[in-house]
């Protein structure tokens, strides 16, 4: 039987499904009566028994092992020779020696120095490695190839080196652990053995492989960064602040008042074309992606078409990067989608010690300078999947924050009156309950929607108006360029005037030469909307203090309103209450709810034990994570509130939960407004 479905990258494939079958048939068979055997994938790495079910689970979410192609942990006999009763395996790669993976890692990070290229037409020419690089190689070769004792064939010293700091990743061990566990392997081997004594040593032999970062220092009060013209300079030349600390005479060195760290792009993009396992990986959205107006991808969106038809020659080669940048770092959204959200895919650039509020601009200097080089010159690569260089461009597709993230990118504030970046200064919003409300939704709906003729149930009247106008990326730039804003500074405090409406400052994207034309440009990230309306719609609906929001001020409001009688301050007297709203468990009510809760068990990588987070007695819960509260939306709240509020209330939360999280691919295309666009 063919295992070619073990390198299937598609774990959803029928191929790959029905793999996992015949793995779990032939385990069954040749482990008779076993409850749990090995777990093939690729966290677990047959060094973990789980049931056979959970295997299962297992080999879906995190994949199978490539290289275990024999089956031998699990029954299957290795010498095939002399059985003829012994399942023929068909296009099975052979399972790869350590020694041999680490000379391809080297092979992939220095591919000049060990592969001849065909050097035909002027875009094949390599580009040369200077002495440093290849005295870099050369020390990585050295340790590839010498033996971590005299006589051990399995190991050398770099393969050893790799497997234990792959390890001391895996397993989160802390640099004193693993410190520990190296000081014991090196005095159980022979006495001539050349492992590194501790983790400081272990990574001077890997300099070579990674990519670096540089320090670059910036001013106290966030004014600058001392970077190109100001890299020379000791003082701020506009707040007059030192660069360094106050020391003692007698201390050589200087300590900067403020560091942040910038990790250059260039280089980690080139890694991916360097590798022979993203190469191919690259072009997917161009190649392999199917186009049949469902939503699956970045590119089947209409931002990404609208982006290929103003820049048709930044289009033409699909090898150049889509990038989307949010405030943990960079996206490459060339590959597939079960790989393009990995963590593994994710690229940090800037590392920032603090909170910089507007001033991000500030430490996005580098970034900037870089993406407009990668948009112009590009940078010349060497694609490992054909064997000839390219120019490799990149351009940022848009941004992905939570909505105070946003504020900082995108220079329009997200406070206030006007907090509404879509609508700006057409925004309906006045002061209900204590707060700033948002109110006008119904604008966006259909004009026939039968919505915009209900009064009572929203804010007492009719909805006539239009949408409003949306903003092209050339009139807000042209709208910023008329506006003067106050330098950037931590200490600088100005009214703002009314003619900048909410705008802070002039985001630092606009100096790329493709941003204004960008169809959309910010995207909220849907997980953090979504966590909020969990808590409000759950402490609401179970009456908790401090979260619900129907509080006295929002029932006094709703009477200022003369809207939803029903709701208003039950008056006795001289006394008013407020009483339970039918939209409210009661008590008993509320316990059942929780007790459902705590009783639901979900498949192994499905959600995490929920039924910790239950406090029954208290009604409340505590400490779930944002994939959590979208698994309680999506599929426990309207089971659990159906039987205990009016059929009205179980109804209205369904639709509450379409609005705002359809699942179906071309309900996302269409209905979901969670992507903002200054």
């Amino acid at each position: 039987m063919s295992r070619r479905w073990i390198q299937n990258p598609n774990r959803c494939a029928d191929e790959y499904l029905d793999g996992i079958e015949d793995f779990i048939e032939f385990a069954r068979r040749h482990n008779p009566g076993a409850t749990r055997i090995r777990c093939p994938c690729r966290r677990c790495n047959n060094t973990l028994f789980e049931t056979i079910e959970n295997v299962g689970f297992h080999l879906v979410r995190n994949g199978m092992i490539e290289t275990y192609s024999i089956w031998n942990l699990h029954g299957e006999q290795v010498d095939h020779a002399s059985s003829s009763n012994a399942p023929r395996v068909d296009n099975v790669e052979p399972i790869v020696d350590p020694n041999d993976q680490v000379m391809g890692i080297i092979q992939d990070a220095f591919p000049f120095a060990s592969t001849n290229i065909n050097q035909e037409g002027e875009d094949d020419v390599p580009t040369p490695i200077d002495s440093a690089e290849f005295e870099q190689y050369e020390k990585l070769l050295k340790n590839a190839n010498q033996e971590l004792y005299p006589g051990c064939e399995s190991f050398s010293v770099l393969t050893a080196i790799v497997e234990l700091m792959h390890g001391k990743i895996k397993y989160r061990m802390s640099n004193l652990c693993f410190d520990y566990f190296l000081g014991v392997f090196k005095r159980m081997l022979p006495t001539d053995n050349c492992l590194p004594k501790d983790h400081k040593h272990a990574q001077k032999v890997l300099h070579g492989l990674g990519l670096g970062y540089e320090k670059i220092h910036a001013c106290k009060n966030n004014c600058m960064l001392f970077y190109k013209e100001h890299e020379t300079l000791d003082t701020c030349p506009i707040c007059n602040e030192s660069r360094f600390k106050m020391t003692s005479q007698n201390r050589m060195t200087k300590i900067p008042q403020k560091v942040m760290r910038y990790l250059p792009l260039k280089p980690r993009l080139q890694r991916l074309y360097m590798s022979t396992h993203t190469a191919t990986d690259m072009r997917w959205h161009k190649e392999k992606r199917v186009d049949d107006d469902v939503m699956r991808h970045p590119a089947d969106g209409e931002a990404w078409k609208e982006f290929d038809r103003t820049f048709p020659e930044f289009a033409a080669d699909p090898r150049n990067v889509r990038l989307g940048l949010a405030t943990d770092g960079f996206n490459p959204y060339n590959l597939p989608p079960w790989k393009c959200m990995k963590k593994e895919y994710m690229m940090m650039t800037v590392l920032i010690t603090e909170d910089p509020g507007r001033s991000i601009d500030v430490y996005l200097r580098p970034l900037v300078d870089e993406l407009k080089d990668l948009w112009t010159n590009g940078v010349r690569t060497y694609d490992k999947s054909t064997g000839r260089m390219f120019t490799l461009r990149a351009a940022v597709m848009w941004t992905v924050n939570d909505f105070p993230a946003y504020a900082m990118v995108s220079g329009w504030s997200t406070k206030g009156y006007m907090a509404c970046p879509v609508c700006k200064e057409d925004v309906t919003s006045g002061w209900h309950a204590g707060k700033v409300c948002y109110l006008g939704h119904r604008r966006w709906l259909p004009w026939d929607h039968e919505w915009r003729e209900k009064d009572k149930e929203f804010d007492g009247n009719t909805e006539r108006r239009l949408r409003p106008r949306e903003w092209c990326g050339d009139e807000i730039l042209e709208q910023l360029n008329r506006l003067d804003f106050a330098p950037f500074r931590k200490t600088v405090s100005r009214t703002r005037p009314s003619t900048h409406l909410n705008w802070t400052h002039k985001p630092m994207f606009f100096e790329l030469p493709y941003w204004s034309k960008l169809k959309l440009r910010h995207n909220l990230d849907v997980i953090h909307v979504e966590k909020n309306v969990f808590d409000t719609l759950v402490g609401t609906i179970l009456d908790i203090e401090g979260k619900t929001k129907d509080t006295i001020k929002a029932r006094l409001d709703l009477e200022r309103m003369g809207i939803r009688r029903g709701l208003w301050m039950n008056r006795d007297s001289d006394k008013a209450r407020r009483d339970l709203a039918f939209f409210s468990m009661k008590p008993n009510d509320k316990k059942e709810f929780l007790k459902f809760v705590s009783s639901v068990k979900f498949p192994d990588g499905y959600a995490s034990n929920i039924a910790r987070c239950v406090n029954v007695d208290g009604g409340k819960f505590t400490g779930l994570k944002s994939h959590d509260c979208h698994v309680f939306m999506q599929r426990l709240l309207p089971v659990g509130i159906r039987h205990l509020l009016p059929g009205r209330c179980g109804e209205a939360n369904h639709v509450v939960i379409q609005i705002f999280f359809p699942t179906d691919g071309k309900n996302i295309a269409k209905d979901r407004h969670v992507s903002v666009a200054p």
